[in-house]
C-alpha cells in the first residue's frame, strides 16, 4: 500500500510539472504578437548606414588565429593563434605592440583587461587561465597561472583587475581572484561544454554563458546561482554577447543561426538565419548602438543582421576579406571599429 501511494504521488508531481510547462509555453506563445518588423516604422536601414569597409589587415601571425578581444581604449587588441603567440597590436597604425610567446601553442581564447589595460590572459588545450602583465620590456612568462578547470578553457573575460571568468569543456564558469590566483566560485549547471561567456555591461555582477547543451544561462555572482536558462537553439551555442544596454544578449550557433534573448522576457525575441547559409557560427557581436549585429561564419564570410528586422531576414550586409573560416571577431567600445579574425592568419578591421 506504502508503494503504491508513493508512486500515485510522483505520478502526480509529474503530471503537475507536465502542466505547468504547458502553461508557461501558452503563456509565452500570447505574448508573441508580432515582429520585429512590425514594431519598425522608420526606413530601412540600408538607407540610413553604409556598408563597412575594410580599412586595416594586421599581419603578423603565422598560424590559425583563434581569438581575438579589444582593449578598453578602443586603440589596442590582442589575438591569439596557433602559432603560439599572443600578439598586442595598435588596430589604428597596424604596428605590433608586443608579442608574447606561450607555453602552449593550443590556445582558444583571449582577453584584454578592460579597466586598466595592464593584463591580457589566455587559455586552451592546456585547461589553465595564464595572466600575463604588459608594460615589461619583453613579456616572456605568464604572472599568474589559474589551475581548476579539468577540460579545455574555452573564453576567458576579465571583469577588471582583480577578478576574470572562464568557461570550459568541463562544462564549468569559475570566478578567479587574479591576485591570490584562486578560484572564488564555480558555476555548475551547464550540461555541455561551455563555449563563451559575457559580462553584463551595466552590472558586473552579471554574466550569460554559452554551452554545447545548447542553451544559455544568466548568473549572478552575489548568489552563485543561475538565474535564468534560455532555450531556442538546436545545436551548440558557441558565442554570447550582451546587447549594450545590458537587457538582452544575442548568441550563434552549430545550427547556422543567431538568436537575440532578451532578459526581461526570458525569451528569444528574434532570430537571424538564411536558407543559404548552412554552416556554423563561430562568435557575434553588437554595434555601439545595438542596432546591428556582426556574426562570423564557418564560411569565411561575416554576415551583419538588422536586430529590428523581421525574424529569419535576409542580412543586411556581406564582409567578404577573409581566405577561411572567420575564428573571431568583436566591436571597440567607442563602436568605430569591427575586427575579425580568421583562420587565414590574418585580422581585419573594418569601419
Amino acid at each position: 500500500m506504502a508503494d503504491t501511494s508513493v508512486q500515485a504521488r510522483i505520478a502526480k508531481a509529474k503530471n503537475d510539472l507536465e502542466r505547468l510547462k504547458q502553461q508557461i509555453q501558452e503563456s509565452r506563445a500570447k505574448k508573441k504578437t508580432g515582429t520585429m518588423k512590425d514594431c519598425t516604422k522608420g526606413r530601412p536601414l540600408k538607407q540610413l548606414s553604409a556598408q563597412p569597409k575594410m580599412r586595416r589587415v594586421l599581419k603578423g601571425h603565422f598560424g590559425k588565429v583563434y581569438a581575438m578581444h579589444w582593449a578598453g581604449d578602443s586603440t589596442q587588441l590582442v589575438s591569439a593563434s596557433q602559432d603560439g603567440k599572443l600578439i598586442i597590436w595598435n588596430g589604428f597604425t597596424t604596428n605590433k605592440v608586443q608579442a608574447i610567446p606561450l607555453r602552449s601553442s593550443w590556445v582558444m581564447t583571449c582577453a584584454y583587461e578592460p579597466t586598466e589595460g595592464r593584463l591580457v590572459a589566455c587559455g586552451g588545450l592546456d585547461n589553465l587561465c595564464s595572466i600575463y602583465q604588459l608594460g615589461q620590456p619583453q613579456v616572456m612568462r605568464a604572472t599568474k597561472e589559474l589551475a581548476a578547470h579539468d577540460g579545455y578553457l574555452s573564453c576567458c573575460r576579465f571583469i577588471d583587475e582583480q577578478a576574470i571568468i572562464t568557461s570550459s569543456g568541463d562544462s564549468t564558469c569559475i570566478l578567479w581572484d587574479v591576485d591570490r590566483g584562486e578560484a572564488k566560485d564555480h558555476f555548475n549547471d551547464h550540461g555541455g561544454d561551455v563555449m563563451s561567456v559575457s559580462i553584463s555591461p551595466v552590472d558586473k555582477n552579471v554574466f550569460v554563458s554559452g554551452s554545447c547543451d545548447a542553451t544559455a544561462k544568466l548568473w549572478d555572482i552575489r548568489t552563485s546561482k543561475c538565474e535564468q536558462t534560455f532555450q531556442g537553439h538546436e545545436s551548440d551555442i558557441n558565442s554570447v554577447a550582451f546587447f549594450p544596454d545590458g537587457n538582452a544578449f544575442g548568441t550563434g550557433s552549430d545550427d547556422s543561426s543567431c538568436r537575440l534573448f532578451d532578459i526581461r522576457a526570458c525569451s528569444d525575441i528574434n532570430e537571424f538565419a538564411n536558407d543559404k547559409i548552412l554552416c556554423g557560427i563561430t562568435s557575434v557581436s553588437f554595434s555601439k548602438s545595438g542596432r546591428l549585429l556582426f556574426a562570423g561564419y564557418d564560411d569565411y564570410n561575416c554576415y551583419v543582421w538588422d536586430c529590428l528586422g523581421a525574424t529569419g531576414g535576409t542580412h543586411v550586409w556581406q564582409l567578404a576579406g577573409h581566405e577561411n573560416r572567420v575564428s573571431c571577431l568583436g566591436v571597440n567600445q567607442t563602436g568605430q571599429a569591427l575586427c575579425t579574425g580568421s583562420w587565414d592568419t590574418l585580422l581585419k578591421i573594418w569601419a
